[in-house]
């Protein structure tokens, strides 16, 4: 193999590169089907895994994925069936659509059956287990395309102890820790400070445990958020969703700490704002029917159906049909705040805000929560 060259690259400018969207698209309900008989009719394969993944047309090796930063997969498991046991250090969130079935997640047994969702954190031991009548079909997704392009995804399958040592946290907890006694000290006048080499390597523990969102309960949350503003919901300014929340993620208000999954309950013939966010959005169709349009163009979409339906700071907005919709989003928006890189422009002709950083984006839902009673 011949060495690699170094070359440098004058900087001509602080304009970015011009943007060049991955085209949204819509995979129709028709398609995933196919795909899950396809998986069906395959003998079962050595992992146990019977999955696709939904690659874009644009997207390259290495992390093909849907979004630059984000894939989804159908996975399909057979009544009787029960996958290898994996762990990689991406984090993944799954949606039933057919069936049921059990995940088990490190010491955790996730019982889940149709529109429930979980979550698995990273370097999380997991595997699935079919022990109905009816196959298994849920979507997953997961942050591993963005750890491909980094060249840092680790992933390996195959037989795990069932014992696991102490957590660390908990081995320490009596323990005079050895960043206790580490330089921490200002310098300078506006808060900066040095830290010794044992703060990057023992990170004060957040615990991020598997979760799961029963579909029973978020279901009963979603009525009132689609009738704010009154029936049409036209007196609120903004989206008519619930977010998946997991505590471990903190102001980044995630499911995981990459991306959220939100359910949106729309009312009929609602129509929204056009906006841009540089996070990107996959949305799966579960109930319903409706429009989007994205960066200039009209996508038709219908229950079944998963889309790309916002690359990132494409302008965007989405109609509900006659009957409204229910919609699952997965946005990379917790990635974007950890990086400081979330901006979002609400109205077109409004402010661009960056997200976490300062003042967010104010609604009208105090007075749509009063026009909806």
């Amino acid at each position: 193999m011949s060495e690699a060259k170094l070359f440098f690259q004058q900087d001509t400018g602080t304009e970015a590169s011009p943007k060049e969207f991955w085209p949204a698209l819509v995979v129709t309900g028709e398609e995933i089907e196919a795909e899950v008989d396809r998986l069906s009719g395959l003998e079962n394969p050595p992992s146990g895994v019977r999955r696709s993944f939904v690659v874009h047309p644009s997207s390259t090796a290495p992390g093909r994925a849907l979004t630059p930063g984000m894939d989804a997969a159908i996975n399909v498991v057979l009544p009787g069936e029960r996958t290898g046991t994996t762990v990689q250090n991406a984090s993944q969130v799954g949606f039933c659509i057919r069936g049921s079935g059990v995940c088990h997640a490190g010491e955790r047994t996730i019982s889940f059956g149709m529109r429930d969702v979980w979550s698995i954190p990273s370097m999380t031991p997991c595997s699935y287990e079919n022990t109905g009548t009816e196959p298994a079909v849920f979507l997953s997704y997961s942050n591993a395309p963005l750890l491909e392009k980094l060249n840092v995804h680790y992933a390996m399958s195959g037989p795990m102890s069932a014992s696991r040592p102490a957590n660390a946290a908990e081995k320490k907890e009596s323990a005079k820790r050895a960043k206790d006694t580490a330089t921490n000290a200002p310098v300078g006048k506006d808060g900066a400070r040095v830290l010794g080499y044992e703060h990057l390597i023992d990170i004060d523990v957040v615990p991020s445990q598997p979760l799961l969102w029963p579909w029973q309960e978020v279901s009963q949350h979603l009525d009132g958020v689609e009738h704010l503003g009154g029936e049409a919901g036209r007196g609120y300014q903004g989206r008519h969703l619930v977010i998946l929340y997991n505590p471990a993620t903190e102001r980044r208000n995630g499911t995981t700490h990459s991306f959220f999954a939100s359910i949106a309950q729309f009312p009929p013939n609602r129509v929204d704002a056009p906006h841009r966010h540089s996070s990107a959005a996959i949305n799966y169709i579960f109930a319903g029917s409706g429009r989007s349009t994205v960066d200039g163009r009209q996508f038709g979409w219908k229950a079944g159906d998963l889309m790309l339906s916002a690359p990132g700071w494409a302008v965007h907005n989405h109609a509900s049909g006659e009957e409204g919709c229910n919609i699952l989003t997965i946005q990379d928006h917790p990635l974007q705040i950890a990086q400081e890189s979330l901006i979002w422009q609400e109205q077109l002709k409004g402010p661009i805000v960056k997200i976490g950083a300062e003042a967010g984006i104010q609604t009208n839902l105090e007075q749509a929560a009063i026009a909806a009673e």
